[in-house]
């Protein structure tokens, strides 16, 4: 392909993968399937589950689209290939039109299938109509969960792409393509997985992402896991009914200090150790008084004369955990971002040290 097509080609590319997965900047800009539909979609306050049943079918007739636009932009991109003119066209440039024109009228077809009967075809309303009793249907469930979503009460947290919410009757989880929902009367919730971020686009702070699996004893609804911060665990258990299960023995973290005191201690693990006196015997640290102190603050960061930091004389008394949770103690709670570079006073003598002055006694 030439320079244009080339050019063309990278640009659509960008251009789709911010539309299908589009980031704030985008969102703010209204750039996005919902903003594009608002008028048709209504809104979410006021109906959620019809909301959604629009918002899903309009997303994926969208998304469907975008073969073929790059086909057409295609056409003018690289006239050389004559695409404008479908018979002149290579056979593999044939093909690609043929798909991109067969997604948009498979998922329109789709669309159209699920919204008949005031779309009672749709995936959502068939899974609600599983809640439903003998007597009502799928719409019955549905006003059900539109009221309890306008409460300000609600558990509700995660990107739009994945939003996760939790109200006093149902767990739902909001996905570009699907609404999965559940009872919380019939489900089962473990811990499956934790992932550990050091850095995240809000915070120099690592964040700690716990898996739960949400499972159905109703056979006909489908499990699904929910994605969120371990420092919201605690409210989401708070709105739950169930108790949420810890398979995979997962140490959840569920505050910032918590988060803070995994790092502290991997970083002070790699500072220069301290090789304690034959003649001097080690005592149970004075802050816990179950483990034997085995750190001892040594000015490592800078020479002697330099710096804040200054030289501890203390004998070792205190164990690393605690001197962890000392030192974010001390912390400006409000500025997390500066706690690994600061300062704080020794819990005895008062000489300030810093994370680099910490060392564990071998």
């Amino acid at each position: 392909m030439e320079s244009p097509a080339v050019t063309f080609t990278l640009a659509y590319v960008v251009f789709s993968v911010c539309f299908v997965f589009p980031p704030d900047e985008v969102r703010s800009a209204g750039l996005t399937v919902q903003s594009m539909l608002a008028a048709w979609l209504g809104s979410e306050d006021a109906a959620f589950v019809q909301y959604h049943l629009r918002r899903t079918t309009g997303t994926l007739l969208a998304h469907s689209l975008l073969p073929l636009g790059y086909y057409l932009g295609m056409c003018f991109a690289a006239p050389e290939k004559h695409l404008c003119f479908f018979y002149l066209a290579s056979k593999g440039w044939k093909t690609f039109f043929f798909f991109a024109v067969l997604f948009p009228a498979v998922t329109s077809a789709l669309a159209y299938y699920w919204s008949r009967k005031g779309w009672n075809n749709h995936p959502l309303a068939r899974t609600l109509a599983v809640y439903a009793l003998p007597q009502s249907g799928w719409r019955a469930v549905a006003s059900s969960i539109n009221t309890e979503f306008r409460r300000i009460d609600k558990f509700a947290t995660g990107a739009p792409g994945a939003r996760v919410i939790v109200t006093d009757t149902w767990v739902i989880k909001v996905t570009t393509y699907r609404l999965h929902v559940a009872q919380q009367q019939d489900i089962h919730l473990t811990v499956t997985d934790s992932r550990q971020h050091e850095l995240t686009p809000d915070s120099n702070m690592p964040v700690q992402f716990l898996t739960i699996r949400v499972a159905s004893i109703n056979p006909y609804v489908k499990a699904f896991d929910i994605r969120l911060n371990s420092t919201e665990y605690g409210e989401l258990r708070e709105k739950l009914r169930a108790p949420i299960s810890n398979a995979a023995n997962v140490v959840i973290h569920q505050s910032l200090s918590d988060l803070f005191l995994e790092t502290f201690t991997s970083l002070v693990e790699i500072n220069q150790t301290y090789s304690v006196p034959s003649t001097q015997e080690l005592e149970p640290c004075i802050g816990c008084m179950q483990t034997i102190a085995n750190i001892k603050l040594i000015k490592n960061c800078q020479e002697p004369s330099e710096g804040e930091c200054q030289q501890c004389y203390c004998r070792p008394m205190w164990c690393l955990t605690c001197m962890g949770k000392w030192f974010a103690s001390r912390q400006d709670q409000q500025h997390p971002e500066t706690w690994l570079s600061s300062q704080v006073p020794c819990p005895t003598c008062r000489a300030k040290f810093c994370i680099l002055d910490v060392c564990i006694i071998r």
